[in-house]
């Protein structure tokens, strides 16, 4: 915390972008993984040398941590969008996958997948921290997704009985499907069509 005196801040001016430098992490971390990524690398990205980096953001893993969950709460609002999107069940659900393919493959066709599914499986198993962060993403995705899902079946495009959560976890499971193959380089086009693939699947036989 800045120290005050006099109503006035000590301590020289921030000479670097906090949001950039974040997502220049983010991207290092995201290309490379967690444990692959250096420090010199983190360095490099942003442009800041490693005491600057641990004085504003703290070590490695407090990097690691903080971009994390801004990923996290950025595919809570992609999802939170895609959910309100108008039109049918199926326009929507293509809408999201296609959406996620955009970005699991880039701009430049990088093909880095998801940041959530290609960093923190792996910390995971041994990081109780980075676990509790996947599992609450998930949970989260589930829950917009099961809405959406429980609406279709109030508005007649699923069948009455349909269990909404299961269906949630076979969408959710697609969507990860999707980033390890864009990880694994699959073609953008056939990505696009096991997106719409998967929408159908969702959706099932629509009810007339």
């Amino acid at each position: 915390m800045v120290q005050k005196s006099g109503g006035r801040a000590r301590g020289r001016p921030r000479s670097y972008d906090p949001d950039t430098a974040l997502a220049a992490v983010r991207d290092a971390f995201w290309q490379n993984g967690f444990s692959a990524t250096s420090l010199d690398d983190l360095s490099n990205a942003t442009g800041m040398n490693r005491p600057s980096l641990y004085a504003a953001f703290g070590d490695k893993r407090a990097l690691y941590l903080t971009t994390l969950k801004q990923q996290a709460a950025s595919m809570t609002r992609a999802t939170t969008a895609a959910k309100g999107l108008p039109g049918g069940l199926r326009t929507v659900m293509e809408s999201f996958y296609l959406g996620a393919v955009r970005i699991y493959v880039g701009d430049d066709d990088n093909h880095r997948g998801c940041f959530l599914i290609g960093t923190a499986l792996t910390e995971a198993t041994h990081d109780a921290e980075v676990r509790e962060i996947l599992q609450a993403s998930f949970r989260e995705m589930d829950a917009l997704l099961g809405a959406r899902l429980a609406r279709a079946v109030a508005e007649g495009e699923l069948p009455a009985g349909t269990d909404v959560a299961a269906l949630a976890f076979v969408a959710m499971s697609s969507l990860h499907g999707l980033a390890i193959r864009s990880r694994a380089g699959v073609a953008r086009e056939t990505l696009d069509d096991w997106a719409k693939a998967a929408a159908a699947m969702v959706c099932g036989p629509l009810v007339a």
